[in-house]
Formats: C-alpha cells, sequence, structure tokens
C-alpha cells in the first residue's frame, strides 16, 4: 500500500508523517508532497526512525510522484486558524487549495481514497466531490472528510468528567466537523456498559467538544491550532482505511455522502472495506435533546456544502 500526504511540511502534516512512520504497517510506501522545499528534509528526518515504511519527499509545484499509485491521500494542506477565526474564516485561502490539488489526485490516481484534512472539513469535502465529478472520476465510496479528532475529543472528555478508562469509552460523533454541526451522540456513550449524564452534563461536554478547536487555539495564543492531535486522529483514521482494503474491515466515523437523510455530507459510522465504503451504518436511537440538535445544525450544515458546490461549479 502507498499512503500519500499533501501539505506534509506544515504542522499537521509533519507530525502526521511522524505518526505514519511509527504506526502504518511494515511495507508500506509513505510519499510526502508539499509546496515548501523543507519536505524532502522532513522525509529524510523520519526516514531515520527504524521502521519498515519506506518515506519518499517531494517539493514544488507538482505533486505528481508523490500521488502515483497511491491508495490513500490525506490532504492536510491549507493555513490554520487563528484566535478569533471560524473555520469559515479559512474558506477563501483553503478553497482554492484543496481544489487545485484534488485536480492532481483525479488525474495521477483517481481511484485512490482520499481523506480531507484542511479546514472548513465541510465544505472542502464538498469541493472536492464536485471535482472528482467533473473529472468524470468521483466514487463516494473513496471520499471522505476525517472527523476522527471529534470522536478522540469526546471520549477523552467523557474519560476524564467520569473517571472512566479512556481506553474503553465509546462515543459516537455525527454531522459536521465546526460548531454546531458536531453532534456527539452521548446517549449511546458507553465503557463496558453504558454512561449515564445529567442534562446538565450533556450540555456543558456537548459544548465543549463543539468548541475543542477554539480552546487549543485560544491555548496557544496565536502560535497554531490543534495540529498534534489531529494528526493522531488522521493516522488513526488512515490506518483503519488501510486496514479496510487489506479486507479487514473495520469501522470508523467520517464525513461522507450518504443516503442524503439530513444533508448530502454528514458525519457517520462507516464500514471500511476493499473499495472503501463497505457499508454506511445506521447512527442508532437519539434522544430528544440529539433530535433537536440535528435539526438546529441542518440549516448550517446544509450552507456549509452548498457554498463548496458553488465555487466549483459557478
Amino acid at each position: 500500500m502507498k499512503v500519500t500526504v499533501l501539505g506534509a511540511a506544515g504542522g499537521i502534516g509533519q507530525a502526521l508523517a511522524l505518526l505514519l512512520k511509527l504506526q502504518l504497517p511494515a511495507g508500506t510506501d509513505l510519499a510526502l508532497y508539499d509546496i515548501a522545499p523543507v519536505t524532502p528534509g522532513v522525509a529524510v528526518d523520519i526516514s531515520h526512525i527504524p521502521t519498515a515504511v519506506k518515506v519518499i519527499g517531494v517539493s514544488g509545484d507538482d505533486p505528481s510522484e508523490a500521488l502515483k499509485e497511491a491508495d490513500l491521500v490525506l490532504i492536510s494542506a491549507g493555513v490554520a486558524r487563528k484566535p478569533g477565526m471560524d473555520r469559515s474564516d479559512l474558506f477563501n485561502i483553503n478553497a482554492g487549495i484543496v481544489r487545485n490539488l484534488v485536480e492532481k489526485i483525479a488525474r495521477v490516481c483517481p481511484t485512490a481514497c482520499i481523506g480531507i484534512i484542511t479546514n472548513p472539513v465541510n465544505t472542502t469535502v464538498a469541493i472536492a466531490a464536485e471535482v472528482l465529478k467533473k473529472a468524470g472520476v468521483y466514487d463516494k465510496r473513496k471520499l471522505f472528510g476525517v472527523t476522527a479528532l471529534d470522536v478522540l475529543r469526546s471520549e477523552t472528555f467523557v474519560a476524564e468528567l467520569k473517571g472512566k478508562d479512556v481506553d474503553k469509552v465509546k462515543v459516537p460523533v455525527i454531522g459536521g466537523h465546526s460548531g454546531v454541526t458536531i453532534l456527539p451522540l452521548l446517549s449511546q456513550a458507553t465503557e463496558e456498559d453504558k454512561i449515564n449524564f445529567s442534562q446538565e452534563e450533556i450540555e456543558k461536554l456537548t459544548q465543549r467538544i463543539q468548541n475543542a478547536g477554539t480552546e487549543v487555539v485560544e491555548a496557544k495564543a496565536g502560535g497554531g491550532s490543534a495540529t498534534l492531535s489531529m494528526a493522531q486522529a488522521a493516522a488513526r483514521f488512515a490506518r483503519s482505511v488501510l486496514k479496510g482494503l487489506n479486507g479487514e474491515e473495520t469501522i470508523e466515523f467520517a464525513y461522507v455522502e450518504g443516503d442524503g437523510k439530513y444533508a448530502r455530507f454528514f458525519a457517520q459510522p462507516v464500514k471500511l472495506g476493499i473499495e472503501g465504503i463497505k457499508k454506511l451504518l445506521d447512527i442508532g436511537e437519539l434522544s430528544d435533546y440529539e433530535k433537536n440538535a440535528i435539526e438546529a445544525m441542518l440549516p448550517t450544515l446544509r450552507e456549509d456544502i452548498e457554498l463548496g458546490e458553488k465555487f466549483v461549479n459557478s
């Protein structure tokens, strides 16, 4: 298998490259690309770590060499959030970056699975879909918005609050990947058994999970956004996709084009297989609070998606 990281010299990209070098199965090829000239150096740097993952680094305007024969492409390229910025503020810069990179993917490795990390994910995934569609190579089973960080945060915060074993806590997270569109299904949270919450705990936890990215941005005081935790979430997602491609079915949460019940793209559990998504899984029974939260998020989510579609098609 070959995994390619686009944006590999950035804050998420370098951390992700390191984690993939350490965590990918032996024999995997890892290709790093960024416009920045430091990228081959990043590849050489992590190549000194003794794991059986081969690394190359490519810089400049053309990522084609890094993309050749890729099975999974992870896109982390773009600018990060700064204090006071919403993910939607990133749109004008990051939309063009994602469009251009996906156009290259469509030409060089059109059958690869694609994981979009670049924010605003609610919108950039729609951009990627429309670019692939225009190129005649769109396969909705192979396009993902990487929302695993919302799951990791939810499990961490719940374990801290309830004194549970974080390795056993499971919290589904659905919807989108910004603000009110992030919905942790706390009614379905489990350790070995169901975890119970008061209404006050549900509301506070939900708000903290929705604003966790801002929590990091403010804590870094203008020095960056969530890079390290995002890299770990993306590495976990990559391992799950590769397991699926190798015939070992796995389940992940991701922002994908589903049945359109709520919106064209929606974060939900998916079963991964040799073609990417093998099956969309049901989100389960919701509490009244969660049903109301979905209804409240949908105008924002649909508007985010429409913005991406119009960016490519207008």
